[in-house]
């Protein structure tokens, strides 16, 4: 598995996953098409500029156009001050690879190396089994049920934190 920065070219992989609504189920459905070539570019600058780490997940090095979904650490404000937040996205087809929890590991890992985030937030729905897997597995502690805003959308969701300096990194 590699980990890339988020480019141009990567549109069709935000319409495959943004936009369908078997992976967008537990994020309040479907995004609409239109606007998406916009949020790459958006991403894309951020990225450029370091103001986060948007990954795109690269199952293997040998075929850097398959892209299996992406990773994203990146910070923002709330009515509480800063937060860093951490979020992911595998497509269908390379679920059940543990390519999630190895791009999540790797972006803990250097967010370590680089004492760059403070505590690391996530928040997967309640129903998604896989991703508060990873959470548990990688060491985020469990913070409550809350429900939070994405895309206008209410979500249920547990809220886990980690602090990438005590992270597992195996």
């Amino acid at each position: 598995m590699h980990l890339r920065d988020v480019t141009p070219d990567d549109l069709d992989a935000y319409l495959r996953m943004r936009c369908d609504p078997v992976m967008m189920a537990g994020l309040g459905g479907p995004l609409p098409r239109e606007g998406m070539a916009d949020k790459v570019r958006r991403d894309v600058e951020l990225a450029t500029a370091d103001r986060a780490w948007i990954k795109m997940i690269v199952p293997d090095p040998a075929e850097p156009g398959t892209v299996a979904g992406t990773v994203t650490l990146w910070s923002h404000d709330t009515p509480h001050g800063p937060m860093s937040e951490i979020g992911w996205m595998v497509l269908p087809e390379f679920q059940g690879r543990g390519l999630a929890k190895r791009a999540v590991r790797a972006v803990l890992a250097r967010a370590r190396e680089e004492v760059r985030w403070d505590t690391v937030h996530a928040f997967p729905a309640t129903d998604n089994a896989p991703s508060n897997g990873i959470c548990r597995s990688l060491g985020f502690r469990f913070a409550e049920e809350t429900e939070v805003d994405f895309a206008g959308r209410t979500l249920r969701v547990n809220h886990w934190t980690v602090d990438p300096a005590q992270a597992p990194l195996s």
